[in-house]
């Protein structure tokens, strides 16, 4: 574990001083973390103790109750309501048609898969990650109604996507386990209510409390920033402590949060621009060297096209349905449809469902989804600001898509992502 974490540390160092000539490039910061974290896996020096690996575990999981609930936060909700009506559709169509889909077609190139455990691939699979491809919400050629499209998906999704995963993990435990199926009834009940509830009361008395101390000029700017993160580890711990599951409980606080105290998410955003992507980075670096190295071992022709169909088909298709009657070009169609990138969300429900459920062939499941969301930092890292700047160039010729909306801001990237380019 010392090498690997000083490995991590200096490649943070070794990137962050080219960081600024690498900006307009090709080489993305998650791509660059993981090719480091694979090349010390593939090295066998990152092998972990159990102890080790528990504090592995430990490290996503505060990364997840952080990203859920600081994504969550800097969506405005009465905004979204309002003017955002393509993530919507993307949310309430795409997010299902996508799991459908997904699944389905996991038992059609993954036979081993029961229909459940093809769900819970595809359900850990659904959440889309905007930081994989910052020039996509950031590049200024791309119509503010689109890159907007994508943020707030990307900001939703991953808590909307929760629920799913955790449900069909307990159905899917449950078929193989020695426990009734009213204790799996009872607790995926507890997991999903008593949750969203711890999560909506941190929020909004947590809220509340800060905001008021801030008007009051009680608090420091350090410790407002820092309460922001309190209130995500007491929705977390809080949920835990009743029954309910604290990952949903971080998400719901987070957008209670949004609501009831707008203006002090701006302590959130601060946070994230060094603290946040200093997890995000080690999330990258450990899955190269822990996670990879082991689905190379299980890589085979059905999983790499498994992973190669779940970035373009059942992402692309449940895309142009849920869109359907909006209007927009055929060109648009197709740029939401592939900007649909697989991250982080991905990588730590994946490794919830390791930790959490009980599936017959969990090592399948990890492997696709560690194989997808490899590709997927690849191939949409390298496409992300050409592919920008060629549909916005195309889009600008003839103003289309250029219906003015409210932005809402954008998951920090992991470095300044570039300004768009004539």
């Amino acid at each position: 574990m010392a090498e690997l974490l000083l490995f991590v540390g200096l490649t943070l160092l070794a990137f962050g001083v080219v960081s600024r000539r690498l900006e307009r490039s090709l080489v993305t910061p998650p791509m660059a973390f993981t090719t480091f974290g694979l090349v010390l896996g593939l090295s066998g020096r990152a092998g972990v103790s159990a102890e080790q690996e528990a504090i592995v575990h430990v490290l996503a999981e505060l990364t997840l109750v952080l990203v859920l609930f600081t994504d969550a936060a800097r969506i405005d909700l009465s905004q979204l309501r309002r003017e955002h009506d393509l993530p919507v559709r993307l949310l309430a169509l795409g997010m299902p048609l996508t799991v459908l889909l997904g699944a389905g077609l996991a038992v059609l190139i993954l036979p081993e898969l029961g229909w459940l455990e093809a769900a819970v691939l595809a359900a850990v699979l659904a959440p889309t990650d905007a930081a994989l491809g910052q020039a996509v919400v950031s590049h200024e050629k791309v119509p503010v109604r689109i890159r907007q499209a994508l943020n707030v998906e990307s900001g939703l999704n991953d808590g909307v996507a929760l629920p799913g995963v955790l449900i069909l993990s307990c159905a899917a435990s449950a078929v193989h386990s020695d426990q009734t199926a009213s204790y799996w009834v009872l607790f995926t009940l507890k997991q999903v209510t008593l949750g969203p509830l711890a999560g909506l009361l941190v929020g909004f008395l947590g809220g509340k409390l800060v905001d008021g101390a801030i008007t009051r000029g009680t608090i420091t700017h350090g410790f407002r920033d820092l309460s922001v993160i309190a209130l995500a580890l007491l929705s977390f711990s809080l949920a835990e402590l009743v029954g309910g599951n604290g990952f949903i409980a971080a998400f719901v606080g987070g957008l209670t949060l949004g609501s009831v105290a707008r203006d002090q998410c701006r302590g959130l955003f601060e946070f994230s621009e060094s603290e946040g992507q200093l997890l995000t980075i080690a999330t990258f670096a450990l899955f190269g060297a822990l996670m990879v190295p082991e689905a190379w071992e299980h890589l085979d022709g059905a999983v790499l096209a498994y992973a190669l169909v779940s970035l373009t088909a059942a992402r692309m298709l449940p895309v142009t349905l849920s869109l359907l009657g909006k209007k927009l070009r055929r060109s648009t169609h197709l740029f939401l449809g592939w900007f649909g990138p697989r991250g982080l969300a991905s990588i730590l429900f994946a490794l919830l469902v390791v930790q959490e459920a009980d599936l017959p062939h969990e090592a399948l499941v990890v492997t696709a989804a560690v194989v997808t969301v490899v590709l997927s930092t690849f191939l949409h890292g390298m496409t992300a600001f050409p592919l920008s700047n060629l549909y916005g160039a195309r889009l600008e010729k003839d103003g289309a898509e250029h219906v003015p909306v409210s932005e809402m801001p954008v998951r920090v990237p992991l470095g300044r992502a570039p300004d768009a380019e004539t």
